[in-house]
Parts: structure tokens; C-alpha cells; sequence
């Protein structure tokens, strides 16, 4: 199997989601190999199915702050600049439609990555999906699944602003923190130098044959 990956930089939600329909059905009829779009966003929060809004503490339209509600899994969260945001359209035929194996690969990838590339034990949490280190999560996961084709993702906090979720509870856990890699780290990551990195490990969890990088869309 091949993987292809884009790494267009920051990209509107909006139009990110856009993308992603326009994907997936090009995944659907063949048209693409299964791909990955690592990005970033402006400011952004969002919802799960679920309304969410009693979970936003901010008043977001006073703050010029996007509230978008999607068809993903999971509760509220927030996306900004400084934080890998994954986008996966998958076909799950090639994984035998076993999603829950598909999530715990895809949690895989960002334990083996912390560990290999910093020397930094996470570990998944018995109630709560997603990658975490101790009691902060560093990387939230939410997909969709559209007639087997998956999109939607995952977030990954790199040098993301931690202030600002304190305009949420994240992903509707109020006893837990968030944390990123330049907390843990003490210094700013390169993204750049991280995003091809991150999508080796995806190939190898995954078990991709090939793959190809496309900066940009």
C-alpha cells in the first residue's frame, strides 16, 4: 500500500474540512491512495456530534473565536498554530474494518514517536482516548467514518499555546491536564523538521509499502 502525505502549512478549518470531503470521496472511488494532511490552524474550536457548548467558557463570538460543529467522535477541542493537526482519509477495507485496532495503531504512532525521538514515556488511559503523559494529554483523537473511509484525526500538541484551553474543557474531561512537547522539552520544536519525522513512524505502524511527501496541496 502507499500513503500519500500533504504538509500544506496553516490552512482555515473550513476549508481544511472541505478538503477532506473532497477526499474522500476520491478515496471512495479509487481515485487516491490512502493519505494524511499534517497541518496547522488559526485559532479554532470544535465540536463533536454532541453539542457541545457547555463546555466553552469563553464567549467565542466576542473573541472573534470560530465555534464549528463537525461529525467527528469525541467532545470540544481546540486547534491553533504550534499543533500538528492530522487529518486520515483511510480506506478500512485494508485494515479488515476493524476500528478499534485502527485507533490504537494510530495512538501507536505518537508513543513510539515521544519515546524514539525524546526519550518521553506516554501511554494510552483506560477511559480516555487519545496519548497522554502521566495525567496531560499531548495528543487528542477524533475520527468519522464515511462508508469506511475515515477522516477527521488526531491534534498533537508541539508548540502549542496550553493558555488557551483554558477556553474549553478539553475533549469534556475536567480532572485532567493538556500538555505539549515544548513544555515537556523545555525549548520550541522545529515543526518542520518534526512533520517528516512524525510521517515515518505513520508508515511504519501502519505498514505502508511507500510513501510520498507533498508540501503544500
Amino acid at each position: 500500500m502507499k500513503l500519500t502525505v500533504y504538509n500544506p502549512g496553516i490552512v482555515p478549518y473550513e476549508e481544511a474540512l472541505e478538503w477532506q470531503y473532497d477526499l474522500v470521496e476520491k478515496r471512495r472511488k479509487q481515485e487516491i491512495d490512502d493519505t494524511l494532511i499534517l497541518l496547522q490552524h488559526p485559532p479554532v474550536l470544535t465540536t463533536g456530534r454532541r453539542k457541545q457548548e457547555h463546555n466553552i467558557l469563553i464567549n467565542a463570538e466576542a473573541m472573534n473565536i470560530p465555534v464549528i460543529r463537525t461529525n467527528r467522535g469525541g467532545e470540544v477541542t481546540y486547534h491553533g498554530p504550534g499543533q500538528i493537526v492530522g487529518y486520515l482519509i483511510v480506506d478500512l477495507a485494508a485494515f479488515s474494518r476493524r476500528v478499534k485496532q485502527f485507533v490504537f495503531n494510530l495512538e501507536d504512532v505518537f508513543v513510539r514517536f515521544l519515546d524514539r525521538e525524546f526519550g518521553i514515556q506516554a501511554e494510552r488511559h483506560d477511559r480516555h482516548r487519545g496519548v497522554w503523559v502521566g495525567d496531560d494529554k499531548i495528543t487528542a483523537i477524533g475520527l468519522a467514518i464515511e462508508r469506511e473511509i475515515t477522516m477527521h484525526g488526531f491534534a498533537f500538541n508541539i508548540n502549542t499555546n496550553l493558555d488557551h484551553f483554558r477556553w474549553i474543557v478539553p475533549c469534556g474531561i475536567q480532572d485532567k491536564g493538556v500538555t505539549s512537547l515544548e513544555k515537556l522539552t523545555g525549548k520550541k520544536q522545529d515543526l518542520d523538521a518534526l512533520i517528516p519525522r512524525l510521517a515515518e513512524i505513520y508508515k511504519e505502524v501502519f505498514s505502508y509499502s511507500s510513501m510520498e511527501m507533498i508540501n503544500g496541496r
